[in-house]
């Protein structure tokens, strides 16, 4: 599907460039009209301002010799294809553009157009390299990613150095994933021209031996699907059990093999309803194009997982258990890197939990939470005869701590990489949660399922023996930092549409809604794609 979507860029190239090649005509002089609308028109972009000064307001794009040619071509053609990045194709419509072209006839109109194809170039580079929506944050206050925008001017001087069509291809980002959930998406697009997946399944769960009609429409749509291969079965056999299996699988599912409502949720979601979360994954791809390490660590908070990569092969991966789907508890989404581990970890209970939480219950009865100790600014232990009824959440002038131990909150380790919003990876003693289908749980910290053999991963980098090195400092039982010698770039991120190796798709549940708010925001400018229906 890789191919096929190259196939598609290479002849939009060809039809825009035979299009332009078609109409380029001598151009007028740059004389000083031209210059003088150069000048005025870029005199409200501080950045082309300068650019166009530095080049005495020379153009770029307009005249007839080859290179104007070649750059125009290949911008157009890049436009022609915005569609398949899932940009807002309206801002970018080549015909619109060699309309306006063609009725620049005087010198000062096409120094106007000069600048005005450098603007859309710089909203197209933009848009496609870094995302659409350069403040996340804006859109859901737990989107914390900094966006690697990049310098606009050096963008533009970059561009005049380089082969147009070349220098165009390479500013959407380069990875497997971002190529990947483009071929999802034309095939996706493909699915829907052709009228979706069928009718939806109307049943409330399905099991093996069941018959009738809800059998029939759960088996057309696996088949529809690509879930089952074709088959004239009326009865819910062991082929649908497997291919329900293989849905659950790629859903995030209990894979139990039984269509519950949850997993019949999931299955009658319209193709339409998937091509959102898949544009909404290559916008996410957009804001992490850059360097995010040789090796690094990726939690896809929708996939309740964390992973290790190692030249962009995962080298290890663990279920995790995320912040609560509360306004005070979500994970952010964020970068940063993991500098030591601390194993026997003590937990300094964070300020709005003790004041929130377990001020009340002290309150209430001050013997309660008896594993943590109060205490004071200097460092004392307080003691519980305390009246602690005196108190208000805003004087409450004590710290909490539980010490280390086997039901210390934070397991017997915790991976640190130090950040704003004191989020960390860690274990816990409540192994349960990772049993389940949704694992949002914490304050916002990320638990992992198997925090020692994570711990050996990466120590495995810096000791010959990293189980036995790791285990003689956890029996000791004292609190030990342990740096890594070199730190790894961690990733916490929000996937709901992700690809296999092999470009197949994975979907997750949006639980905390921002890809929601994302397609939003998104539509809102003018991202579309094709109506909901079922």
């Amino acid at each position: 599907m890789v191919k096929k979507t190259s196939k598609f860029i290479s002849l939009a190239l060809m039809a825009s460039t035979a299009v332009f090649v078609a109409l380029a005509q001598p151009a007028l002089a740059e004389n000083a009209g031209f210059r003088l609308a150069v000048a005025e028109a870029a005199a409200v972009d501080d950045d082309l301002a300068a650019f166009y000064r530095d080049r005495n307001f020379a153009s770029v794009w307009t005249g007839s010799d080859q290179v104007a040619q070649d750059r125009r071509n290949a911008l157009l053609g890049a436009f022609a294809n915005a569609g398949l990045h899932g940009l807002p194709v309206s801002h970018f419509d080549p015909s619109a553009l060699i309309a306006r072209l063609q009725a620049a006839q005087t010198s000062y109109d096409q120094g106007a157009m000069e600048v005005e194809l450098s603007r859309l170039f710089l909203e197209y580079a933009r848009d496609v390299q870094t995302g659409i929506l350069d403040n996340p944050r804006a859109i859901d206050e737990g989107i914390r990613r900094v966006i690697p925008l990049r310098d606009r001017r050096q963008t533009l001087e970059n561009f005049l150095t380089s082969e147009p069509v070349d220098y165009l291809r390479q500013l959407a980002p380069q990875t497997p994933e971002y190529a990947r959930l483009m071929g999802a998406k034309l095939r996706l697009e493909e699915v829907i021209a052709s009228g979706g997946w069928g009718g939806t399944v109307q049943a409330e769960k399905l099991t093996i031996g069941d018959q009738g009609p809800a059998v029939i429409d759960l088996r057309n749509r696996l088949i529809a699907m690509g879930y089952l291969p074709r088959t004239v079965t009326a009865s819910f056999d062991a082929s649908i059990e497997a291919a329900v299996k293989v849905f659950q699988a790629e859903h995030g599912l209990l894979q139990d093999g039984v269509a519950g409502q949850g997993t019949l949720a999931e299955i009658n979601t319209s193709p339409e309803m998937r091509l959102r979360s898949v544009i909404v994954a290559m916008e996410r791809e957009r804001w992490l194009n850059k360097e995010r390490g040789a090796r690094h660590i990726w939690v896809n908070l929708a996939d309740f997982t964390a992973k290790i990569l190692d030249d962009d092969i995962v080298t290890f991966e663990t279920r995790s258990v995320i912040g609560a789907n509360s306004s005070d508890r979500r994970s952010p989404e964020f970068s940063d890197v993991m500098e030591y581990m601390v194993i026997n970890p003590s937990w300094y209970v964070p300020r709005s939990i003790v004041v929130n939480e377990y001020l009340p219950e002290l309150q209430a009865d001050p013997t309660s939470n008896g594993q943590l100790q109060i205490i004071a600014q200097n460092g004392a232990v307080v003691g519980r005869d305390t009246d602690f009824t005196q108190f208000t959440a805003s004087t409450f002038p004590f710290g909490m701590k539980q010490a280390p131990g086997p039901g210390n909150a934070l397991g017997s380790v915790k991976f640190m990489f130090p950040n704003a919003y004191n989020i960390y990876l860690h274990d816990t003693p409540s192994q349960n949660l990772f049993a389940r289908e949704v694992r949002a749980f914490s304050h916002g910290c990320i638990r992992l399922d198997d925090p020692h053999d994570f711990a050996y991963a990466l120590l495995a980098r810096q000791t010959s023996d990293p189980v036995g090195y790791f285990q003689s400092i956890l029996r000791t039982g004292q609190e030990t930092q342990v740096n890594l010698e070199v730190p790894v770039p961690v990733h916490l991120d929000y996937r709901t549409a992700f690809t296999n190796v092999d470009g197949s798709l994975q979907y997750r549940r949006d639980v905390y809604g921002r890809d929601a708010k994302i397609w939003d925001a998104l539509e809102r400018i003018g991202v579309a794609a094709a109506d909901v229906q079922g």
